[in-house]
């Protein structure tokens, strides 16, 4: 089952019509402008048969749940997941590799400046 962020929504909220748009452009990222744009595009190039599916997603997609993200920068983030998980997880296990070399760093200078410390480690060992 999706996590809720990672679920394509009606967008209300920034709707024209049904919010079908806005919710792809929330879904990818892309300037709401743009997708609105490429589907009228579309439907003069289809002959008017994307109108039909534009109203079916209309009735089967959800309705954005107001509060889904805390901030903008949350969005950015579920964007970036939903667009490439795997680069997503390579991002945060390589900040997290950061974090514990830095600590590393952090624990071993804090040990060799206190040589009761540093005799404990030792006495355990």
């Amino acid at each position: 089952m999706n996590s809720p962020r990672t679920t394509l929504y009606r967008d209300k909220q920034n709707a024209k019509l049904m919010g079908v748009c806005a919710g792809i452009a929330d879904y990818t990222g892309v300037n709401a402008f743009w997708v609105r744009f490429g589907l009228i595009a579309l439907t003069f190039m289809a002959g008017g048969s994307t109108i039909p599916f534009y109203f079916i997603a209309g009735l089967l997609l959800n309705k954005k749940p107001a509060h889904l993200y805390v901030d903008h920068d949350e969005s950015k983030y579920w964007q970036r997941v939903r667009q490439n998980p795997k680069r997503t997880a390579r991002e945060i296990r390589s900040r997290m590799k950061d974090v514990d070399r830095r600590l590393a760093e952090v624990e071993t200078f804090y040990v060799s400046s206190n040589p009761r410390l540093n005799a404990e480690i030792e006495r355990l060992r």
